[in-house]
């Protein structure tokens, strides 16, 4: 019996050490992968980007217009409340591409744009025609107009300003839109 119980405990330590063996080798292969991996990613020098992240890039110039405006601001002088002034911002593209402008949008609502919906090409002339009415306004005011377009910066801003006299009771406000 001591016989049998004796061959059964170095048949158990064999065992237990056999099992540890193989536990060894195999925890001896995973380390070796993984130094594998870190040794693969420390000399790759691609970067892996987010998926999250929005790529930036340098505009080629040959895809942009470019903006030139004789005058960014336009100074209406003194008018009375209720008047509408109109004017005209001409530019010229001087970019390499056709220029497009995608959006325009007003500091307000008391400012309305319209603008060439076209490409304008190369060395050829297009409009942002901004008009404010100066309704239920008065004192100081400098409405701008932002322009959204295939330029650098892709921003471009214009602006009127001038001053509003408050309305005298019994006044009669004009009619129509005032061009100066």
């Amino acid at each position: 019996m001591k016989t049998n119980l004796m061959n059964m405990a170095v048949v158990a330590v064999l065992l237990a050490l056999g099992t540890s063996c193989d536990q060894k080798s195999d925890q001896d292969a995973k380390i070796q992968a993984l130094e594998d991996k870190i040794a693969q990613l420390e000399t790759n020098t691609a970067v892996a980007t987010p998926v999250n992240v929005q790529a930036a890039q340098v505009a080629d110039p040959s895809t942009l217009g470019s903006f030139q405006f004789p005058a960014t601001e336009f100074d209406f002088g003194t008018i009375k409340e209720g008047e509408v002034i109109e004017h005209l911002f001409k530019f010229t593209n001087n970019g390499q591409a056709p220029l497009v402008i995608s959006n325009i949008t007003a500091s307000c609502g008391c400012t309305s744009p319209d603008w060439t919906k076209t490409p304008v090409k190369p060395g050829e002339e297009g409009f942002v025609k901004v008009v404010f009415n100066s309704a239920a306004k008065s004192g100081a005011q400098a409405p701008t107009v932002s322009i959204q377009a295939n330029t650098n910066p892709n921003v471009t801003r214009l602006q009127m300003k001038g001053t509003v006299i408050g309305k005298a009771a019994g006044a009669a406000a004009p009619v129509g839109p005032v061009k100066r």
